[in-house]
């Protein structure tokens, strides 16, 4: 089972894409929020490196 695993590079851009994903839809109703998922999505993206 060890084939099914994510490794943490996988979990990150897992996280990533997330954020992104809420800070789009927030992007329709809250801006100053969806700024914050993007910074959070960005933090993420810096440890992906």
């Amino acid at each position: 089972m060890d084939f099914l695993r994510k490794t943490p590079l996988e979990k990150l851009q897992l996280e990533y894409k997330k954020l992104l994903s809420e800070a789009h839809k927030l992007s329709k109703v809250d801006r100053k929020k969806s700024d914050q998922k993007m910074a959070e999505a960005n933090e993420v993206l810096k440890q992906n490196r």
